[in-house]
């Protein structure tokens, strides 16, 4: 049977160290074949071919969520030893490098000066698989990308209150997943691996206001006939934890989630306009931006 770490490197997964890994995202290859960019660049101006998405912790997950695009089934235990933010860093960038020297090879479809600039990242996504903030070192993984004048974003699934509690140092953007408005939809949508983990969950999002960083992000991903009723559950959730910004974004139909739910579980972008305008009338946040081709619309509270 074929095991995690043959299945991500036949995915174009670039393994890093012992734990770590890094993949070119849709977007970065979009942004230099085509000069179309991610959401993130025109909500928050991350330029995309810029962008490192990295993990530190790419088979150590508490959830087994349908929705996930990596083969859940693979979860592996937290290891005893794993390598220090130097090693990861500086193995993620010469990752990149390596996943991006193929399109010298088609300089005919690619801008060489925004081909260059990719080779030379400066805003990491410490999200592209598994629980980041399992990996010990977060909070020096942040600095060391901090201490290289990159931008930082972390998404968490909120499982570990007791880290965001005591990190060191916090990312630009802070983003934690909300996938369900109850407790009964969280178990059955993220096949939680631990005890308590709607708790735990509900713990990060009281925290979530008092943890000082450039914005706190609260990520909606939703699944068509399984989280996007109970409205007004979600808005007491919003309330608690007082984002900055909500993205409402629709799950797509992708990867290894593609044996588990099916191509009508993807909302389509009407569906999270629909969703939207519900939920700006229930929790008192606006929609200020939007993208179609991502299916996602960006609410403030301001």
């Amino acid at each position: 049977m074929e095991n995690v770490w043959s299945t991500l490197k036949r995915q174009k997964y670039k393994i890093v160290g012992a734990n770590s890994a890094v993949k070119i995202c849709h977007w970065t290859k979009k942004s230099l074949t085509e000069g179309r960019v991610c959401y993130k660049q025109r909500f928050y101006g991350i330029e995309s071919h810029r962008c490192l998405q990295m993990t530190p912790s790419v088979a150590w997950c508490s959830h087994k969520c349908l929705f996930c695009w990596r083969p859940v089934e693979y979860n592996e235990e937290k290891p005893s030893k794993y390598d220090d933010p130097e090693t990861i860093i500086e193995g993620c960038i010469e990752a990149q490098r390596e996943l991006l020297s193929g399109y010298h090879g088609f300089l005919e479809k690619v801008d060489i000066n925004k081909l260059k600039e990719a080779e030379n990242p400066n805003n990491v996504a410490i999200s592209l698989a598994g629980e980041p903030t399992l990996y010990p070192e977060i909070s020096g993984l942040i600095e060391g990308f901090r201490k290289r004048n990159f931008s930082t974003f972390l998404v968490t699934n909120g499982t570990t209150p007791e880290v965001l509690s005591s990190m060191d140092s916090y990312p630009d953007n802070l983003y934690i997943t909300l996938p369900a408005p109850t407790k009964e939809t969280y178990e059955h949508v993220c096949n939680p691996q631990i005890k308590n983990g709607w708790e735990k969950l509900n713990e990060s999002l009281e925290l979530f206001p008092k943890i000082k960083t450039e914005r706190r992000i609260l990520r909606l991903t939703l699944v068509k006939d399984y989280n996007m009723a109970d409205i007004d559950n979600y808005a007491k959730l919003i309330e608690k934890s007082k984002p900055d910004f909500i993205e409402a974004k629709a799950y797509m139909f992708v990867g290894y989630s593609r044996k588990r739910l099916e191509i009508e579980n993807m909302p389509t972008f009407e569906d999270i306009l629909e969703f939207c305008k519900d939920l700006e009338e229930k929790s008192g946040y606006k929609s200020v931006d939007s993208a179609s081709d991502s299916r996602v619309v960006l609410l403030s509270r301001n």
